[in-house]
């Protein structure tokens, strides 16, 4: 069964809003900015509001100031953030 959801994934290239979370989480460590987010991910402007908001709400990411200089927010990923991703790829692992 293992190989037929792996293979079903190699035929489907679109992203599943798990692979999406696990893509905005990644790309949180050490601190990232809106824009870094949406080339990174992939992601519309719509998109990543939807997401961050999300996980804003669920406490897998927190939002901060940058260094005080500027009003641009930080986003940061939390423990319950590093949880779930290090859940995510070892289902990853699991598939493969």
């Amino acid at each position: 069964m293992n190989s037929l959801l792996v293979q079903s994934k190699e035929r489907n290239n679109h992203r599943g809003r798990l692979d999406i979370i696990a893509d905005i989480l990644q790309a949180s460590l050490g601190g990232t900015r809106k824009t870094y987010y949406m080339y990174r991910c992939n992601l519309s402007f719509r998109q990543l509001k939807f997401y961050l908001d999300f996980l804003t709400r669920k406490g897998f990411i927190c939002a901060g100031d940058s260094d005080g200089k500027n009003d641009v927010t930080v986003f940061e990923i939390t423990d319950k953030g590093k949880q779930f991703l290090k859940v995510y790829f070892s289902l990853m692992d699991l598939m493969t």
